[in-house]
């Protein structure tokens, strides 16, 4: 069985997520060595059967809602399940594009470990020890108790909290190993970067104008008067009030980077023309792509 190398998504970030396909093949001198696949929201009935019923995030109950932006995040953890546990497989988000071999990834030394990822920076990372699992090196044979529907309907009657899982926090730490920030670089995009993780949603390339479709934290312990307002701005008036829109993207090299990839798609035949207008139609891209498509300078020869 080849290693894989699963990309997880829903509806609203598929774009996203072919563009993520093409840099996987593009950067690789090993693309005989492992397959790419998709794990799809609307492939798995579970996350429908549970709409709008109340789960367990940061502590509180929010509803579930499969149009979010990150309803797909439950998928990361499918990948040895859906591989009978064999193997190794990379799993990484729909808004990750490599600039390198993932080969180099796949191929490395676990020592063991069941798990390899990143630390996070900021809030998250430096208080309540959230590891990254946006991009995981998973030893799939020593991941047995990872069954997806089981594990997702624990959210809802109160045995799992989605943080904790999203953190790796339900994992032993000892089976978890910490690979270098550059496999998951957070919105930086350097010489030594080799995975460019678009994470600061707000600023997504293909995103730019639209009205934010992601639901924001609503647990702040050190300031908790802040989640007291987040929570009620949601109970008054909805999801996703008040949010405003998506920014440009401060970094023009990740927005060529991204539409130079997507370019490459386009010519050859992965993603078409209608499927970005639908997308734009949805609100998935932003609407004017196409004159930024006609701006975007080609992507330098690997």
């Amino acid at each position: 069985m080849k290693p894989c190398v699963f990309i997880h998504t829903n509806h609203k970030q598929i774009v996203g997520a072919h563009v993520a396909e093409r840099a996987l093949r593009r950067y690789s001198k090993h693309n005989d060595k492992f397959d790419v696949s998709f794990i799809q929201l609307k492939d798995h009935s579970f996350f429908n059967d549970r709409e709008g019923q109340l789960y367990l995030r940061d502590g509180m109950q929010r509803p579930w809602l499969n149009n979010d932006l990150q309803s797909f995040t439950p998928l990361r953890f499918m990948p040895p399940e859906m591989m009978g546990y064999e193997g190794r497989s990379v799993v990484i988000d729909p808004d990750i594009f490599a600039v390198s071999d993932i080969w180099d990834l796949l191929s490395r030394d676990m020592q063991g470990k069941a798990i390899m990822c990143r630390a996070r920076t900021g809030t998250k990372g430096k208080f309540d020890r959230c590891l990254a699992s946006s991009v995981m090196l998973l030893d799939n044979a020593r991941l047995r108790h990872w069954k997806v529907e089981e594990n997702f309907n624990d959210m809802f009657e109160g045995k799992r909290d989605y943080m904790n899982w999203i953190c790796l926090k339900t994992e032993p730490r000892e089976s978890i190993g910490i690979f270098e920030s550059e496999w998951n670089d957070f919105d930086k995009l350097t010489p030594a970067t080799k995975l460019l993780h678009t994470t600061k949603r707000k600023t997504q390339p293909w995103k730019t104008g639209l009205q934010i479709d992601h639901r924001p934290r609503e647990k702040f312990p050190y300031f908790p008067p802040l989640a007291w307002v987040m929570k009620a701005r949601r109970k008054l008036f909805g999801e996703y009030a008040f949010l405003g829109h998506y920014k440009p993207h401060p970094d023009p090299n990740q927005q060529n980077l991204f539409f130079g990839l997507l370019k490459e798609c386009i010519d050859e035949g992965a993603v078409s023309e209608e499927m970005i207008r639908e997308q734009m139609n949805q609100n998935n891209v932003r609407h004017d792509a196409f004159e930024v498509l006609d701006h975007t300078p080609p992507l330098a020869p690997v």
